[in-house]
C-alpha cells in the first residue's frame, strides 16, 4: 500500500492490519508524518516529535512480535487537542505562557489511550484557550481548513479536526465546552462526537467549567467513534445500526431549520427526505423558550467559572506562572476581550451565576427531556453550523441570504442548547455544498445518557449519507486559496 491508501485507512482498519502484522506500526507512522509534513501549511500541531513517534512505532512492533497481547489501539498514531495533558509533550493551551509548561501525568483520556496501545501523535493547535470558535490563534497563528486552506477549520479544535480531515491521522481527541469537538467536525467534514457530559473522563485538562467541559473524537467514520468511544468507557467497540424504519427524530424547524445558508439548507432537506425515504417519522417538535434560556444559562456559567477553573488547574499541576502572569500574555484579541467580561474569582457565590446554574441551566435541561418523552423521539436533527466554513479574519458578522448575522450565531446558534444541557451530540458530514465545496453537516443530540443508543442511530444513518471527498492537502492548496 502506498502513503495515500495509508492515510485514507479508517482507525479500524489500520489497527487491524498493524495487528496480523500486515502493515508494520513503523510503517504506519511513517506514512501519517509523511502527510504532516505535507499539510504542514495548515499549520494543525503546535508540538510534533517525529522521532518520538516512530520509536514508539518500533516498539510496538516489538510487542506483536513478541507475541505479547495486543490493544484495541495497538500502534496508531493520535493526535491530541493541546489542552489535554501530556507528559511527553508540553500542553500549551494555546497560549504563550504555557509554551514550555510540561505536566507530569497525562490526561486521565490519554492514559486511557495509551494502555489501549496508541501513540501520541503530536499535539494540535486550538484557539487559545479553547476561547473561540476559529482556532485563528495570535501566538501560534491560524489552522486553515484542509478544504479550502483561505477559511477557519472552526474551533476551539480546530488543529485536530484539520489533521484529521487531511489524513494525517484517522482519529484525533478533541475537547467540547460549547461546541469545539462538534464546530470542527462540521467545517473540516468529519464525524464529531460529544458525549453526555461525564461519560469520559476530563481530569488533567485546561478547563473553561466542569458544568459543560467534555473530551472526545474526531474521526471520518462511525466505526472509529465507535473505536474510541470503547476504549473509553470499556463497551463494545461495535454497535448494530438500529433500523431506520420507524425510528423518530425530531425536528424544531422554527429554531434550528432558520436562517441557513442555501447549501446548508439544502443539504439539510436532502437528509431529510433520504430519512423518511428510509421510513423513519420525522416529528415536529417545538421548544418553545430554548434560545432565552440557552442565553441565560450558557455564557454566565463559563463565564463565571473560566478564571477559578483556570486558577486551580494551574495550581493543581505545578504550572510555572499565576494566573495574572498567563492572563498577562494572552495575544488573541477576542481571547483578551473575553477574558475582561469573566467574573473576577471571589468567595461569595455571584446570585446570577447561582440563578443561571440552578434554575435556568436546570429548566433547559427539563425542555430537552420533556421534549424527547413527550414526543417519543430518539434524537433531535438540525444542521450543525447555519455555514459553511468562513474565511479566516471573518469572525464578526456573516452574511446569510443577503442579511448580516452575527458570527457567533451562525456558528454557536444550534450547538449551544446541547452541550449547555450536557447531552450527547453527533456530527455526521453530509457532502460538499456546491456554491463553495465546502463540507455540510447535520448533528443528532440526544436524551442524556443516551450515548449508545445515539452511535447506533448514527451507524444506521451514516449508510445514507455521501461519501465525503478528500481534500487536496499540499502547499499548492494554499497557494491556489
Amino acid at each position: 500500500m502506498d502513503d495515500t491508501v495509508l492515510c485514507g485507512l479508517s482507525a479500524s482498519a489500520a489497527v487491524a492490519l498493524m495487528a496480523s502484522g500486515e502493515l508494520s506500526a513503523e510503517t504506519y507512522a511513517t506514512a501519517l508524518l509523511a502527510r504532516c509534513g505535507q499539510g504542514a501549511h495548515l499549520n494543525a500541531f503546535i508540538n510534533l516529535n517525529a522521532e518520538q513517534v516512530l520509536a514508539q512505532a518500533r516498539a510496538a512492533d516489538a510487542h506483536r512480535i513478541a507475541g505479547k497481547p495486543l490493544a484495541l489501539l495497538h500502534g496508531l498514531p493520535i493526535p491530541v487537542k493541546d489542552s489535554v495533558n501530556t507528559a511527553d509533550y508540553p500542553t500549551t493551551g494555546g497560549t504563550n505562557a504555557l509554551r514550555g509548561f510540561r505536566p507530569a501525568t497525562d490526561a486521565a483520556a490519554v492514559s486511557l489511550l495509551r494502555q489501549a496501545g496508541a501513540i501520541v501523535l503530536g499535539k494540535t493547535n486550538l484557539h487559545e484557550l479553547s476561547f473561540g470558535w476559529t482556532s485563528t490563534n495570535a501566538t501560534f497563528g491560524a489552522v486553515r481548513n484542509p478544504h479550502d486552506p483561505s477559511r477557519i477549520p472552526g474551533g476551539s479544535s480546530g488543529g485536530t479536526a484539520a489533521a484529521v480531515a487531511a489524513g494525517m491521522a484517522p482519529l484525533g481527541v478533541a475537547e467540547d465546552t460549547a461546541g469545539s469537538i462538534r464546530v470542527p467536525a462540521a467545517l473540516c467534514g468529519l464525524f464529531g462526537f460529544r458525549p453526555t457530559t461525564g461519560r469520559y473522563p476530563n481530569a488533567g485538562v485546561v478547563p473553561m467549567t466542569a458544568l459543560f467541559d467534555q473530551v472526545g473524537p474526531h474521526a471520518r467514520c462511525m466505526d472509529d467513534i465507535l473505536l474510541f468511544d470503547a476504549v473509553m468507557t470499556g463497551e463494545p467497540a461495535f454497535a448494530a445500526p438500529v433500523p431506520l424504519a420507524g425510528l423518530r427524530l425530531g425536528l424544531d424547524r422554527a429554531f434550528f431549520f432558520s436562517i441557513l445558508d442555501p447549501d446548508v439548507a439544502e443539504a439539510a432537506a436532502h437528509i431529510v427526505a433520504a430519512l423518511e425515504a428510509a421510513g423513519v417519522v420525522i416529528v415536529d417538535v417545538q421548544l418553545s423558550g430554548l434560545q432565552a434560556l440557552v442565553d441565560a444559562a450558557s455564557v454566565p456559567i463559563i463565564f463565571h467559572d473560566f478564571l477559578p477553573s483556570l486558577s486551580a488547574y494551574l495550581a493543581a499541576h505545578d504550572a510555572p506562572v499565576s494566573l495574572a502572569e498567563l492572563a498577562s500574555q494572552v495575544a488573541s484579541p477576542d481571547v483578551q476581550a473575553a477574558l475582561g467580561l469573566c467574573t473576577p474569582i471571589s468567595a461569595m457565590p455571584d446570585p446570577t451565576y447561582v440563578t443561571a446554574r440552578d434554575h435556568h441551566r436546570r429548566t433547559l435541561q427539563d425542555l430537552m427531556a420533556n421534549c424527547f418523552a413527550d414526543h417519543g423521539i430518539a434524537a433531535l436533527l438540525f444542521p450543525t453550523t447555519l455555514v459553511p466554513a468562513t474565511p479566516i479574519g471573518s469572525d464578526r458578522v456573516v452574511r446569510i441570504n443577503g442579511v448580516e448575522v452575527p458570527f457567533a450565531t451562525a456558528i454557536g446558534r444550534n450547538i449551544l442548547p446541547g452541550s449547555t444541557a450536557g447531552l450527547p451530540g453527533l456530527v455526521m458530514p453530509c457532502g460538499l455544498g456546491q456554491t463553495n465545496g465546502l463540507p455540510i453537516s447535520i448533528e443528532l443530540d440526544g436524551p442524556a445518557g443516551s450515548d449508545r443508543a445515539l452511535l447506533a442511530i448514527g451507524m444506521a444513518i451514516a449508510s445514507l449519507l455521501p461519501p465525503m471527498p478528500a481534500p487536496a492537502v499540499t502547499a499548492a492548496s494554499l497557494a491556489a486559496a
